[in-house]
């Protein structure tokens, strides 16, 4: 039981120590908050990790834009359309479906389409060549005939 309870804070410490003792908000359900935020949007230093996980000055910063977004009482989606309006989709760790998105978003649904299409036409061609083999050549014939007598 001591052993569980170690590990589980020893794995909860974790993430509360990347923040900063600036950035962590007094109000737990507000901290929540802002960490569920902060997830959604995207590091603009490390482009793959989202600004909860980085250690990015920018990360930094914003995470301290979404909490003094939330304690000034914006909702959760006022603050991300604050920082969106400011950093543009690729700010979204889900960026929304656009004009400018759709390649994005269905590019590789229709890649697999394709791909699949292209398999299909392989195999279909490939069955159509070995499922009728071509008639024998008298020559072939007669040489068969040879054969089959000879045993």
């Amino acid at each position: 039981m001591i052993r569980r309870l170690a590990l589980a804070l020893v794995l909860l410490a974790g993430p509360l120590a990347a923040l900063g003792p600036d950035e962590i908000l007094p109000d737990a359900a507000m901290e929540a908050r802002a960490r569920a935020l902060s997830r959604q949007l995207r590091c603009l230093v490390c482009q793959t990790e989202s600004i909860d996980d980085s250690n990015a000055e920018l990360a930094r910063d914003l995470r301290l834009l979404v909490r003094r977004r939330l304690v000034a009482g914006d909702s959760d989606a006022a603050v991300l359309e604050y920082v969106h309006s400011r950093y543009g989709d690729y700010v979204l760790m889900r960026p929304p479906v656009s004009d400018r998105t759709a390649l994005l978003w269905f590019g590789p649904f229709i890649l697999l389409i394709g791909i699949g299409g292209l398999l299909v036409i392989r195999a279909r061609r490939t069955t159509k060549r070995s499922a009728v083999p071509a008639p024998l050549t008298e020559a072939e014939q007669a040489r068969l005939r040879r054969l089959e007598t000879e045993q």
